[in-house]
């Protein structure tokens, strides 16, 4: 993968590009749409949301992790409004599900303050919308629409903020379309679960179970919004699960006459797993991005100064010793360390920060060679011995020069029965070690898909090249992104464990960067089946782990544009 095209004679390196970046949704005009079956021209729409404006508290909301309130200042209308702060990995999600009717049309809108606000409604039948704005000092309206599925009975619509980011506030929020009445004995439609809560965990499964709802003859349940299961008792065990990954859940009840409105919702985070990390502590949907350990023209950075919507930061290399297959580190005085001590110190405070801090092996100039037993053997015990003594949580792979598939299998698994279930493995082939599985990088990848974090490819300095469908495609285009993601995630990796690698700017590779708007699109159209281009894959994909790129370094030179726009993009996948 092209580590930057203008590198320093003796410090030639290359990295891939992070996908950060913020919604890229659009914000669709506020006129109210009439809705089918709605309010006659010139009368004035109902408000189906309950509690619009806060004046009860939190009533008809549910708001994660505690993070709402409301507030008497601040407020749009009336005497309150909510205030949601989000904190950690929590993003400060206020829902409420409503009762709607199928086949319709609504408008939802919102008044909000703050930065990053976002306002959506998921659960519509067809396609669930959002849209968000980056700053709002005072009160700025948000406004989005959509359409029932034939059997959609009830949404859910929400606020959330962003990672990061300060509280904020909403008020006055409408949801204006012909309404359901899961009250009315004429249409006795079930209520809403309660008790929901979990029970046994593994590594791919969580138990759940609830109260049961009088007049209920079935029960769905939902896996982060999306309908994963219907049963007909009260339990359910959701599997297929990643290891060490938080999933929300709820429930609804279902008769003859509808749906009912969603349950509160419930948190359940799966174990990492025997023998293996699977991910460590890497959230859902992650960025990455490679620190450059080296000084190349781009901005120099210290670990501290690494934008915070990087997940998974990759240092950039580690060096080849005189031993077959063993690898050491030595940090570059031209980074500005006044000791080793500060550096180890920093990866301590990204770990505290909820951040995993991996060692690179490799590079464009890396020539480390694991092709037989012994060199394995060194391999795993010299990248453990950096783990202990720099704190690293795991290992980037990034060969350039090929590999052999059996023994760095091996080397990998030594690795990862001496670091245990939070090992981080990461890969980052280029998109020619990725075209078949009959490849030494994908069938590594394969071989230890158990213990694997992410595969991010670097979709760049290749040309064309051919996707899942058996056409060519150019680099630089959303379709470029899908169609090589595509093999991938057909040729028998988890959606958990792809990621698009791309440059952060024109400056870190020598062609392929494609504006973080179109790596926005590549990663609707892989989750959601939203803004693709020519090639549309035939399902979605809504468990993909996210992006990457090349590098931290210039992504800060261009002012941390890729990171900004693709980061909160990728937390917000569904």
């Amino acid at each position: 993968m092209d580590r930057a095209p203008h590198p320093h004679p003796t410090r030639l390196r290359r990295r891939f590009a992070r996908l950060t970046g913020a919604f890229a949704a659009t914000a669709l005009g506020a006129t109210a749409l009439v809705a089918l079956g709605g309010t006659p021209a010139g009368a004035a729409a109902a408000n189906l949301a309950q509690n619009p404006g806060f004046e009860s508290g939190l009533s008809g909301w549910t708001c994660s992790a505690g993070s709402g309130s409301t507030v008497a200042s601040p407020v749009h209308g009336g005497s309150a409004a909510l205030k949601a702060t989000p904190a950690g990995t929590d993003n400060a999600r206020c829902a409420q599900t409503v009762a709607v009717r199928p086949n319709s049309s609504y408008t939802l809108t919102a008044w909000v303050q703050g930065s990053y606000v976002y306002l959506g409604a998921s659960g519509t039948g067809t396609t669930d919308v959002s849209t968000w704005t980056p700053s709002a000092s005072g009160w700025q309206q948000l406004s989005t629409s959509f359409t029932t599925g034939a059997n959609t009975t009830s949404v859910t619509v929400y606020t959330h903020g962003w990672y990061g980011q300060p509280a904020y506030y909403a008020d006055d929020i409408s949801l204006t379309g012909p309404g359901g009445d899961p009250g009315n004995p004429g249409d006795p439609v079930p209520g809403a679960p309660s008790g929901l809560k979990t029970g046994a965990v593994t590594s791919s499964s969580i138990a759940l179970s609830w109260s049961p709802v009088t007049g209920a003859t079935g029960y769905h349940v939902y896996r982060d919004g999306s309908r994963v299961q219907s049963v007909s008792g009260t339990s359910a065990t959701v599997t297929g699960l990643t290891p060490s990954t938080s999933y929300r859940f709820e429930v609804t009840a279902t008769n003859a006459a509808g749906e009912s409105p969603r349950s509160s919702a419930v948190t359940g985070t799966t174990s990492a797993g025997s023998g293996g990390g699977g991910g460590g502590t890497v959230p859902r949907h992650a960025v990455t991005g490679y620190w450059q350990n080296f000084d190349n023209g781009a901005a120099v950075q210290k670990l501290r100064d690494v934008q915070d919507q990087y997940d998974i930061i990759a240092v950039a290399f580690a060096d080849a010793t005189g031993t077959p297959g063993a690898v050491d580190f030595t940090l570059d005085p031209a980074v500005g360390y006044g000791s080793e001590q500060q550096f180890k110190d920093d990866i301590k405070a990204k770990q505290a920060a909820g951040k995993s801090v991996v060692i690179s092996i490799g590079g464009q100039n890396g020539t480390v060679s694991v092709n037989d037993a012994a060199s394995a053997n060194n391999f795993a015990d010299s990248v453990y011995a950096l783990m202990r003594e720099y704190g690293f949580n795991g290992v980037d792979i990034d060969l350039e020069n090929g590999l052999n598939a059996t023994y760095m299998t091996q080397a990998l698994r030594a690795l990862s029965a001496k670091a245990g279930s939070g090992l981080v493995i990461t890969m980052a082939p280029q998109t020619i070690d990725m075209q078949s599985t009959s490849n030494g990088y994908f069938q590594t990848a394969l071989n230890i898909k158990d213990i694997l974090t992410v595969v991010n490819m670097q979709y760049y300095n290749s040309g064309s090249m051919l996707g899942c469908d058996g056409k060519v495609y150019s680099q630089g285009s959303v379709d470029f992104l899908t169609a090589l993601a595509c093999i991938q995630l057909e040729g028998g990796l988890s959606p958990s464990q792809v990621g698009l690698g791309v440059p952060a700017s024109t400056r870190g590779a020598g062609s392929g960067y494609v504006s973080p708007a179109i790596v926005n699109n590549a990663l609707d159209c892989l989750a959601r089946g939203t803004n693709c281009g020519s090639f549309k894959p035939a399902r979605t994909y809504p468990e993909l782990r996210g992006a990457m790129t090349w590098s931290t370094n210039w992504d800060a030179t261009a002012g941390n544009a890729w990171s900004g726009a693709v980061g909160p993009k990728v937390h917000g996948l569904p």
